[in-house]
């Protein structure tokens, strides 16, 4: 067998060792799929070796074969003539692993055998198996393949809860032996049997160490090393990164609940199918039945999730009322008010406060911002409300049936809350346009339909969803299995409203809870709520209430349609139109202004932004960063140039020369050999420049020659010759040569394998180390018997 097919077969089994660890996490038959992938691409790349092909050509070819295979077994119908993946089979890809990321959040291991999350994690595996053939067999680094077994462990690690057996990291640690035992035979088979460990040369120490000894010292302290830093490191990333080992949201044990500001939905459908109903705060005050208490609000839909918009920093909260709601047209002096005393539990960690809406004042000022568009309170460095005392006071804003009736559409009240995504299914347009069928184009006859039509009875209230997200889960839930929880009805309303042309979002918050004692009500975890909100000109933001009966009894008295006959929406009320009392709608950091209405202080709305605020800034960061990742080695091979041509005359001055002049070959494509002297290094330089640069070549060779070997080098200065070398050599080399010695310098390569010469060197050292030790303490074991 030769080395590579050695190699190969080796990286295929720490692969699949490796994938092993990921059988907590994902369940079905991911694992046999992914050892096939990884078996069709090992073979690949030994047929393509045996070859002889370019080596830049073995991973192009496998990745080809890699994404081939994936399209015939899990996207066929989008292939091209039924084999040639196209744009269509990128699209449904990225839906894919859309929907197996969403999945991965919401449920808790093991995670449903959804065909999305075998296709993800099959996908994943077979990625990281041929980035590990690449490293261990084309760069011929196998020792840095662990890292890439290493990343896989780190998965279950991270989601699974609990922690992981502590038997599941032997099948990954068993690989990586393999692989790096294929490549260390692989090397001593190339100078022949190795007999025994390293050696001391020395006749008069006749040390040798164990090669069992010596391989064993080697693994276990790359063990170790991974060991101690793994755990060093993992701590100190933030939250989210690699997880907190309560990723998914399916029946737990943890404590608590977080909301965040980077996706309140996600957050809140991990807290509602959590075991464990802990309080999360208490209130005193409000009216007599409760109040809603409200955390954001979700404006922006690209038909995969419910986001927050991009929104300002928000303003500083001072002792003067806060911005009065917006889209109310009516006078704030005659609506009454309301006082909460609010006491956060520590395990509710969330960066928005739980607040009515709409909000007048709150005692939270440091660190803490409002809206003036939402007047949702959000903290400005990251700090939670767990374990914050506050107080604050409501309007008390209760709309009647008539006034949303009369409501007249009028102004988008920003550019978030009317936007249909373009690619919403035909079913769900139809199906909004049927429901709400002879409703005159009368805002509230079709939200009041909309709203009966989920709370008919057709639907069913189930925390046990699918583990689908986005357009596709929204159609399903709306017109197949119409079972979900409070929020695919809120979005699925919320959506329709959209499409019928009254704007709409969805709000994240709590129920008003249950009473408890001395008057106070308590809201549990399990009181996470969201609801769709509806835009009345004149009246602003108002809350309805889908969710069926199993889950909220009632729904607002004012989403009620008034008696027929009345509906004569000729202008807006100019008294005291109120918004739904009982809730609020809060945003994060920041939400734009109207763009029909000005802000508290009589300036016009924010703008929405531009290319560069919506994305296109961290996209030319995020390629800056590439340009500049990819830009070093060009940066650190040029400093090294000048540095070099910089040093004085002398020895030191002339090694530098020649070790440029050895650096620009091999940046070029040439074989410059270690073994062979200077003198045949000239006389090799000699055929490869002109004929002008043949003397200056042979100059320069004579120069390090007398400089290592007759010790003159007081007063030689060879620059203006290794110049002119460097240059020849540079001008002889193909353009695409040129660039890549420019982008990619191979001279690297040939200094990370010195290195690592250089570490196992240290290791030599280390095992005769202690090799002299045990002869020290035990000289009769390290006797030889005498003939």
């Amino acid at each position: 067998m030769t080395g590579h097919v050695r190699i190969s077969i080796a990286a295929w089994v720490a692969t699949v060792l490796g994938a092993l660890v990921l059988t907590p996490v994902f369940s079905g038959g991911f694992l046999f799929i992914s050892a096939f992938l990884c078996a069709a691409v090992t073979g690949v790349g030994i047929l393509l070796q045996n070859w002889r092909a370019p080596r830049f050509v073995v991973p192009v070819v496998q990745l080809a074969v890699l994404v081939e295979l994936i399209s015939l077994g899990f996207l066929r119908e989008t292939l091209r003539y039924g084999v040639v993946p196209w744009r269509e089979t990128v699209i449904a890809f990225n839906d894919q692993m859309v929907n197996a990321m969403d999945s991965i959040n919401r449920f808790s291991a093991p995670l449903p055998q959804d065909e999305h999350l075998t296709l993800f994690a099959s996908a994943v595996i077979a990625a990281a198996g041929l980035l590990i053939h690449v490293v261990a067999v084309q760069l011929r680094q196998a020792a840095w393949a662990g890292l890439l077994l290493l990343t896989m462990y780190t998965v279950p690690a991270a989601t699974v809860h609990g922690g992981l057996p502590a038997l599941l990291f032997i099948p990954p640690a068993v690989g990586y032996i393999v692989l790096l035992s294929a490549e260390g035979r692989t090397r001593l088979s190339r100078w022949g049997r190795r007999i025994s460990g390293v050696s001391h040369l020395d006749a008069a120490e006749p040390i040798e160490a164990s090669a069992l000894g010596q391989a064993g010292r080697r693994i276990g302290l790359t063990v170790v090393a991974l060991a101690a830093l793994l755990p060093a490191l993992l701590p100190s990333l933030p939250e989210g990164v690699i997880g907190n080992g309560l990723a998914g949201s399916g029946t737990g044990t943890g404590i608590g609940a977080t909301i965040t500001a980077s996706d309140p939905m996600l957050d809140m459908g991990k807290n509602l199918k959590r075991g464990d109903n802990v309080t999360a705060l208490t209130y005193t005050g409000g009216p007599a039945d409760g109040t809603y208490l409200r955390l954001t609000a979700l404006d922006l839909f690209d038909g995969n999730t419910w986001r927050i918009s991009p929104r300002t920093e928000g303003r500083r909260i001072g002792d003067d009322a806060l911005s009065p709601p917006p889209g109310f047209t009516g006078d704030l002096s005659q609506v009454p008010q309301t006082k909460l005393k609010v006491e956060v539990s520590r395990n509710f960690r969330s960066q928005f406060a739980p607040v009515p809406y709409p909000l007048r004042s709150i005692s939270l000022k440091k660190n803490w911002r409002y809206d003036g568009t939402a007047l949702d309170v959000v903290s400005s460095n990251g700090q939670v409300v767990g374990g914050q005392d506050y107080s604050l006071t409501a309007y008390e804003l209760k709309p009647t049936s008539q006034q949303l009736n009369d409501s007249v559409p009028g102004g988008e009240p920003d550019q978030y809350t009317s936007q249909v995504p373009g690619r919403t299914p035909r079913g769900i347009r139809e199906k909004a346009n049927e429901v709400t069928a002879g409703s005159n184009g009368n805002h509230l006859v079709m939200a009041s339909k909309l709203q009966d039509w989920f709370r008919s009875g057709e639907f069913t209230y189930s925390t046990a969803t699918s583990g689908q997200s986005g357009m596709r889960a929204l159609n399903q839930f709306l017109l197949d299995n119409k079972t979900g929880y409070c929020e695919q009805f809120a979005t699925g309303m919320a959506l329709m409203a959209r499409i019928l042309g009254i704007p709409a979002r969805v709000a994240i918050g709590f129920l008003p809870g249950q009473p408890g004692e001395d008057g106070e009500r308590v809201v549990r975890m399990h009181d996470m709520h969201a609801w769709p909100e509806l835009f009345f000109s004149g009246v602003g933001w108002v809350r309805f209430e889908p969710t069926p009966s199993a889950r909220v009894a009632t729904t607002p008295n004012w989403t009620s349609p008034v008696a027929p006959g009345t509906n004569t929406p000729t202008t807006v009320p100019s008294t005291a139109p109120t918004n739904p009392g009982a809730t609020d709608s809060p945003s994060t950091a920041g939400p734009l202004g109207p763009r029909n209405l000005p802000d508290e202080t009589g300036l016009g709305p924010v703008n929405g932004g531009n290319w560069f605020t919506n994305g296109g800034g961290k996209a030319i960061g995020i390629s800056a960063g590439v340009i500049l990742l990819l830009g070093v080695p060009w940066l650190v091979r040029t400093l090294t140039r000048r540095r070099r041509f910089a040093r004085p005359p002398g020895r030191l001055g002339v090694e530098g020369l020649w070790a440029e002049v050895r650096d620009t070959a091999r940046d070029v494509g040439l074989d410059w050999s270690e073994t062979a002297t200077p003198r045949q290094l000239g006389e090799w330089l000699v055929t490869k420049v002109p004929a002008d640069n043949a003397p200056q070549a042979l100059r320069l060779a004579r120069g390090i020659e007398s400089t290592r070997y007759a010790g003159l080098s007081a007063d030689l200065d060879l620059r203006t010759e290794a110049e002119a070398v460097r240059k020849a050599l540079w001008s002889q080399a193909k353009l695409t040569r040129r660039w890549r010695a420019r982008l990619m310098p191979p001279s690297w390569r040939w200094y990370l394998n010195r290195g690592s010469a250089e570490a196992t060197d240290l290791l030599d050292e280390f095992d005769l180390l202690l090799a002299r030790i045990r002869s020290a303490l035990l000289p009769n074991r390290s006797s030889r018997p005498t003939s």
